[in-house]
């Protein structure tokens, strides 16, 4: 009966197994005098036997230290930790892309800096925060309060009317060629400015409600429209900043409409020539500093700049410039939309047809119409269509 009290003790000793049978003290230090000694705190019953327990003392052992860490730096089933931390660190890879037009094709990821005052982060991750913390959101807003203002004054002014009566005749304001270009280059704006909102802003208010499906194909297709369009505004916009650019030549006449706000809140409408001050302002402002903003950065997205090594850190940086330049050209053109369409009676009409009514032209552009009556201007200023009655002259008027 002792030896098999024996035999079964060193059997649940090997198993990991603690016997509920006491035995002798003897015979117990005898049947496993290498078995670790269980903590004083231990629960009695049936414990997990941990096969990896490193023997006492082996840690403090510094040829154990450096062949453990020798094992942890190298690339084996199960630890690929090494490969990611080299990959993070920016070594280069091979690879059979040319250095000369990608030199950072054989990096997987941008490498990891330590930046002060913040945590070890990449520049890839830094573009990230700014892009979705700050331009996004703040983009975001500075659209909807341009909406909202707008949305208000109409609200509250409605659309210019005239105050006098048509008179029937018609001067011409925009010719074929200028109407071409103006309605290119609108077309190929909103076309752009459509597919960024809905790329940029699309999974918060569209994919909730048509679907990941619909949206990922939406999403697809305004990609490739943005891409196509982008070429054909750039060609656009110089067209229209030539075609334009001798009518809206700063004069003293525009300080005076500026400090006059236009006339908008007086309801009184200040001189001014064939455009104001306030287009001078989205001329020079939108189509010429912006515009080209947006151009060049749009290029570099496209890569379509010859020459250009395109790193990450240049198309990051060409990201963040495009979408900050673009999203204050749409604040702005949003006024200058409202302005040609709803805010001012006839002038939709006068860049659709090309002509303005007499009456409309002495209204809002008084200037203008008295460069007209002295014949500094011509009234009909191309050979399309039937050549409109001259203005009266100024007793007449």
């Amino acid at each position: 009966m002792r030896r098999f009290l024996l035999i079964f003790t060193l059997a649940l000793a090997a198993l990991g197994v603690s016997a509920q049978t006491p035995a002798p003290a003897t015979t117990a230090a005898a049947a496993s005098p290498a078995a670790p000694a269980a903590p004083a705190n231990a629960a009695p019953g049936v414990k997990s036997a941990n096969i990896f327990q490193i023997a006492p003392g082996a840690d403090a052992d510094p040829k154990y230290k450096d062949q453990s860490n020798a094992e942890r730096a190298q690339v084996q089933p199960g630890n690929n930790a090494p490969m990611w931390r080299a990959v993070g660190q920016g070594v280069t890879g091979y690879t059979s892309y040319p250095k000369s037009q990608a030199p950072e094709a054989g990096n997987l990821i941008q490498p990891f800096v330590q930046y002060p005052g913040s945590r070890l982060s990449s520049a890839g991750e830094s573009w990230r925060q700014v892009r979705n913390n700050l331009i996004i959101p703040y983009g975001g807003a500075l659209l909807l309060i341009s909406l909202g203002a707008v949305a208000l004054f109409y609200m509250s002014k409605g659309t210019m009317e005239l105050h006098g009566q048509e008179t029937g005749r018609k001067i011409e304001r925009f010719t074929p060629f200028e109407r071409s270009a103006h309605w290119s280059n609108a077309i190929a704006f909103c076309s752009l400015a459509i597919s960024g909102v809905v790329m940029a802003y699309g999974k918060y208010f569209l994919l909730p409600i048509i679907g990941g499906t619909l949206f990922g194909w939406l999403t697809y297709a305004l990609k490739n429209l943005h891409n196509f369009a982008g070429p054909l505004f750039a060609v656009s916009l110089v067209v229209v900043f030539v075609t334009f650019l001798k009518d809206n030549m700063p004069s003293k006449d525009d300080m005076v409409w500026l400090l006059k706000g236009g006339g908008l809140f007086s309801g009184t409408e200040v001189p001014s020539h064939r455009f104001n001050a306030g287009e001078k302002v989205v001329f020079w402002g939108g189509v010429l500093i912006l515009g080209f903003i947006v151009v060049a950065s749009g290029l570099v997205l496209d890569m379509l700049i010859p020459g250009l090594i395109y790193e990450r850190s240049t198309m990051q940086i060409a990201n963040m410039v495009h979408g900050v330049a673009t999203l204050l050209m749409m604040a702005m053109f949003i006024g200058h939309i409202y302005m040609g369409t709803i805010g001012m009676r006839g002038a939709y009409k006068a860049m659709r047809e090309g002509y303005v009514d007499e009456t409309w032209a002495k209204e809002h552009h008084e200037l203008w119409y008295n460069d007209i009556k002295a014949g500094k201007i011509p009234t009909q200023r191309s050979n399309a269509g039937p050549a409109p009655a001259a203005p009266a002259s100024t007793a007449s008027v």
